[in-house]
């Protein structure tokens, strides 16, 4: 396919009424960022049923696990094969392992009906970003960003909320169940609404890179999951599941430098300095998405007194902010092409705003609390998804779906690794105060301790949270460097290829699979 053939099928590709198009896209979405929230909360029920509580975290490591694997070969299937039936048999997927999930009779049942639900959830993850690149072109991209913010908004602050009334007032397995519905109206949705143009690529499948990728994503999970927790950080098991990353991942670079369609296309990293860039952001925001997502709400629960049920609430402060801002500066994005300073400001608010909950002790209030989570909700809102667009002008659409694959897989690890370290340094600033004492004790045990124990417990979760909010302020930083460093390369319309201001060629647009 020539140039100008290929650049008229991917503005064929883009239909009249895409709102309606991604609004399905946004749905499976939504169903998958939703699904862990849910099944965290019902867990402790899960667990009481089926028994099997030592493989508990397996429940959770298996997805997570399997997602950040399989998230790579799907978006690599897309290029090859067509975006739609790839995005289609992902939600397929996601549904048959929920359902078999809700059936499952044992905890190993449910750990193996887990990983099909893995799968499922990897292909939504890399299709939806990739669907979006070659559905929208940069300069219009702006205008749909707050559809994405909205998703992971609802999906953070709805998933506790509704996992809580499913305990509440239903079976556990209907956690599972709930997906099935709503699975298959998107399934339907997009089968409908969805076209793109007919692809498929003759080319051998790169077997050995996704081998090599999957052992070295694998490492790093398992040692962000074990360590400091299951083993020790210094122990055989964590270091030579690091010394597998590393030398995984050194094979991997050999080998997709060789093969004819490699996985992961080197040159998406090297061929625009933007693009490495936009995945320093992108990590850093998923260790301040995730860890300040799990440790904002403990800290509001143990030290402030706020109510465990309201876990979703807790939230909103932070997640609001996501939205409007993300809006907001799509809409100027879109009027005016510019976007680099947005970035510059979202990692200067998550430094500064992750700098002020690091202050925080016993006697913070529930309102100053509020005013620096939404900081932090401002910072991710100009982060998060303009970090995606520069990642999106940075590559051809030939190479989407592997690109926009990596800009979810380099998120999801930034959650996985922050919220695996923070957790270690957590409790071990806490034991540091409690010599002997329990890291883990619940609000209910925390009322019959004793005042002086009670105290220093309170003085211990703010001293660790501390730390873990400091540790983000300095993370920030660093993305505040690489935004400080991202060349503003004007958008693409269509496909058109532009040219930045040093000279540099991005890389064009061709057919939209």
């Amino acid at each position: 396919m020539s140039t100008t053939d290929a650049l008229s099928s991917a503005e064929q590709a883009v239909p009249k009424n895409v709102r309606w198009v991604l609004l399905g896209v946004m749905l499976a979405m939504l169903l998958s960022m939703l699904d862990n929230m849910v099944v965290s909360t019902a867990m402790p029920t899960i667990v009481s049923d089926l028994g099997g509580l030592e493989h508990i975290s397996w429940v959770v490591t298996a997805y997570t696990l399997v997602t950040a694997v399989t998230t790579p070969v799907w978006g690599k299937f897309g290029d090859l094969y067509g975006r739609k039936p790839m995005y289609l048999a992902s939600i397929a997927a996601f549904i048959a392992g929920s359902a078999l999930c809700g059936a499952a009779q044992s905890m190993g049942e449910l750990i193996a009906f887990r990983v099909v639900q893995g799968v499922g959830a990897g292909g939504i993850g890399a299709g939806a970003f990739a669907l979006i690149g070659a559905l929208v072109p940069p300069r219009e991209r702006g205008r749909y960003q707050g559809m994405t913010a909205s998703v992971m908004a609802i999906g953070t602050i709805g998933g506790p909320l509704l996992g809580g009334f499913i305990t509440g007032h239903f079976d556990w397995r209907w956690a599972f169940y709930i997906n099935l519905p709503l699975g298959v109206v998107a399934l339907v949705w997009l089968w409908l609404k969805l076209h793109t143009p007919a692809q498929r690529i003759e080319a051998r499948i790169d077997w050995a890179g996704i081998a090599l990728l999957a052992l070295a994503i694998s490492a790093i999970v398992l040692a962000a999951t074990w360590a400091g927790s299951t083993y020790a950080w210094g122990s055989w098991q964590i270091l030579c599941l690091g010394a597998a990353a590393v030398a995984g991942l050194a094979v991997f670079v050999l080998v997709e430098k060789r093969v004819d369609e490699p996985l992961l296309p080197v040159s998406v990293f090297t061929g625009h300095r933007n693009y490495p860039l936009a995945m320093v952001m992108l990590l850093v925001a998923g260790v301040v998405m995730f860890g300040a997502g799990l440790y904002l709400p403990l800290f509001q629960q143990t030290v402030q007194g706020a109510s465990a049920t309201n876990s979703g609430l807790l939230m909103l402060p932070m997640m609001i902010p996501v939205v409007i801002v993300s809006t907001l500066a799509g809409k100027i994005m879109s009027a005016t092409g510019k976007y680099k300073i947005f970035p510059v400001l979202g990692a200067a608010f998550l430094t500064v705003g992750l700098g002020l909950l690091a202050t925080m002790d016993t006697g913070t209030s529930r309102v100053l609390t509020g005013l620096y989570m939404a900081l932090i909700g401002i910072g991710l809102g100009f982060t998060l998804q303009m970090a995606g667009t520069i990642a999106q002008n940075s590559v051809s659409m030939r190479d989407m779906g592997a690109a926009m694959s990596s800009v979810n897989l380099f998120r999801t690890l930034g959650g996985s690794l922050g919220v695996a370290v923070f957790g270690s340094m957590f409790t071990r600033a806490v034991r540091s105060h409690l010599p002997g004492g329990d890291s883990g004790t619940d609000a209910g045990a925390l009322r019959k301790l004793p005042a002086s124990t009670r105290d220093a417990y309170l003085h211990a979760v703010a001293d660790g949270t501390g730390h873990i909010f400091l540790t983000g302020a300095i993370l920030s930083a660093l993305a505040l460097v690489a935004a400080l460093l991202v060349i503003e390369v004007p958008l693409k319309k269509a496909g058109r290829p532009a040219t930045a201001t040093d000279g540099t060629t991005a890389a064009p647009a061709t057919a939209a699979g």
